[in-house]
């Protein structure tokens, strides 16, 4: 079984934003097309890619963020790969919340002002990006990494 392509649409440079995001989502495919996937993930990407092709113009930017997110959970899920800087991303988020706001709490309490909350954001996003970043060296010496930055 094969990847699908994207369908080519005449109307889509009215939309500037659906076309950048079209044009990523080409550049996705074409690097995705590279890869060696099983039956059972093309067979699910193929899923989100008929959905794009179905979808409008007014609706096609979400479309494409919503598949493209979906697709890859998929790849994460089933053969462990992963776009470059994507746990980075994943673990600041993480760290500012299980990390920077106990942090924060503990600074407003330690100092008796809750003012100081705000200071534990940063230290935890900047632990999450460097766990999220150690992350990411591990999946490219494995090999799990994808050649693109979503």
């Amino acid at each position: 079984m094969e990847l699908k392509s994207i369908h080519p649409r005449s109307d889509i440079g009215q939309n500037k934003k659906a076309y950048r995001s079209f044009s990523q989502f080409m550049g996705f495919l074409e690097v995705l097309k590279q890869q060696d996937l099983t039956e059972i993930v093309i067979e699910k990407l193929n899923i989100e890619i008929d959905k794009i092709n179905a979808a409008s113009l007014k609706k096609l930017n979400s479309q494409i963020r919503k598949s493209q997110f979906k697709m890859i959970q998929v790849l994460e899920k089933e053969q462990k790969l992963v776009p470059k800087n994507y746990y980075r991303k994943i673990w600041l988020i993480l760290g500012m919340s299980a990390f920077g706001l106990p942090l924060g709490v503990v600074f407003g309490f330690a100092l008796d002002n809750m003012a100081f909350l705000g200071i534990g954001l940063p230290i935890g996003m900047v632990i999450g990006m460097a766990f999220g970043a150690q992350m990411d060296k591990k999946a490219e010496k494995e090999g799990r990494q994808i050649n693109m930055e979503m």
